[in-house]
């Protein structure tokens, strides 16, 4: 089983301090739509683990976010592409929960839905949070500059002991993979 998780806001589609809380403002990053079905093509399964607090906060409703995961999935067909599972934490960050990134439930919950070890599995994500849940997972973290990335890729240039693959974008991480894979 080849299995890829993805952060959603800031890897595959364009961040907002403000959230994103429409179709409207779902607005997917150059290449990354293309790198998703490249995916596909190779064989990956792709997930998406995904914190939605919009949805606590009362900014948008599921309905809104069903409606948003459409639109990306109605952008990646023409493409030959597809999200194969969306997990994503509705709750707020002092709901407690076990879902919520930096703690690893939606990880957990990807492994066992594909029914495969997360050992070798990538985790491409944005943000420090995306790093902590998946090494808590047993996931190799991966973190893109796009979204929030610049500033975790900081972070991380700071921390030399986290030792933690940073990219450009998705499209660079797929590059890195099928060039592994070839």
């Amino acid at each position: 089983m080849k299995l890829i998780i993805l952060d959603r806001d800031g890897v595959i589609n364009e961040d907002s301090d403000d959230y994103i809380k429409s179709p409207d403002e779902w607005i997917p990053i150059p290449g990354s739509l293309d790198a998703v079905a490249r995916l596909n093509h190779a064989g990956y399964s792709v997930a998406i683990a995904s914190n939605q607090s919009g949805i606590a906060r009362g900014y948008f409703s599921l309905e809104t976010l069903a409606a948003m995961s459409v639109k990306m999935n109605d952008m990646l067909a023409p493409l030959g592409g597809r999200i194969d599972a969306m997990f994503f934490c509705p709750h707020g960050p002092k709901d407690g929960c076990d879902c919520r990134k930096p703690k690893p439930g939606m990880l957990i919950e990807s492994g066992n839905r594909f029914q495969t070890s997360l050992e070798n599995v990538l985790f491409v994500g944005d943000n420090i949070n995306d790093v902590k849940a998946a090494q808590a997972a047993g996931a190799k973290p991966v973190i893109v500059k796009t979204g929030k990335g610049e500033q975790t890729a900081s972070l991380i240039a700071e921390n030399n002991s986290m030792n933690v693959p940073v990219y450009e974008d998705l499209a660079d991480v797929v590059n890195s993979i099928l060039d592994a894979d070839s």
